[in-house]
């Protein structure tokens, strides 16, 4: 019989925009950096900035704007990097997903038969994974036994948890599909514009997503999986991140070097600030 990745109809994921130089200068502080960034997260326990950098090979730990980063070598070139648990975070490959301690570097591998696109920590401590294949992974990160395989999706590249509800990120589907752990199968799965890419968690449990071949901001409730915005943001949005401090969800264009930070209290996205960056802004962590 066939596979059901081999009946799904599929898109070229979208991707970044190839970014104008830089014009006008960036505003804020702006740090020479010799590494090339993949993804950038802040962890949030520890409050250490953490950057995948040269082709996901190795992450930089960084827990002081001027100090120099701490350099953790990978098992394997992670696609992305998200926040554990404890201070940690995951950064899954193929045939690993390395959980990586922020404040000493230490390197915990667990095993996975599968080319790992994306991780989250679940509400009772266990992981999931998607891989490139279309599966979503439950696994026990003491002993590395996956628990649980679903399936059904054309690659699984990003993952949101939102208490116990879980939704995957399809970019060749471009779709966003809610995950049933407990019972291992797919829910409902909603079209995400015409080439989701990245998204984001908040607190209020809405997940964030930006539609880089669309130009909009997407923003999701997965308890029931249901579209509640849509808002036009500018030239290929791609990277996304929530600030809790502020309530606002900070977007970057790619198209015209900047971020922007909206307010979505009202029901629609409100802009509050817009500031020039540096080229190529393919990352965003507050």
């Amino acid at each position: 019989s066939e596979n059901a990745s081999d009946t799904i109809q599929t898109i070229e994921p979208a991707t970044p925009a190839s970014a104008p130089s830089v014009a006008p200068e960036a505003a804020g502080n702006v740090r020479p950096f010799d590494y090339r960034v993949d993804a950038l997260i802040a962890q949030p326990d520890t409050g250490t900035l953490v950057a995948l950098a040269d082709d996901g090979a190795r992450l930089l730990l960084l827990d002081d704007g001027a100090a120099e980063p701490r350099v953790v070598d990978l098992p394997a070139e992670a696609a992305t990097v998200v926040a554990g648990r404890d201070g940690t975070v995951l950064a899954p490959g193929s045939g690993v997903v390395a959980q990586v301690d922020t404040t000493d570097g230490a390197v915990t591998e667990v095993s996975v038969d599968a080319d790992a696109l994306s991780a989250a920590v679940l509400s009772d401590g266990r992981w999931a994974v998607g891989t490139a294949d279309g599966r979503v992974l439950v696994v026990a990160p003491d002993t590395g036994e996956v628990e649980e395989t679903i399936s059904g999706l054309a690659s699984t590249d990003l993952i949101a948890v939102s208490g116990d509800s879980v939704a995957a990120l399809d970019r060749r589907q471009t779709s966003l599909t809610s995950v049933d752990i407990e019972d291992a199968h797919l829910g409902a799965a909603l079209r995400a514009g015409r080439g989701a890419t990245q998204l984001a968690t908040d607190p209020y449990g809405r997940v964030l997503v930006t539609d880089t071949t669309g130009e909009e901001l997407l923003v999701y409730t997965i308890d029931s999986l249901i579209l509640r915005q849509r808002y036009p943001v500018g030239p290929a949005p791609y990277a996304v991140t929530y600030d809790e401090q502020r309530d606002l969800v900070w977007v970057t264009l790619t198209g015209s070097n900047e971020v922007v930070g909206y307010d979505l209290s009202t029901g629609t996205a409100e802009e509050r600030h817009r500031f020039a960056t540096v080229r190529q802004p393919n990352s965003v962590a507050v």
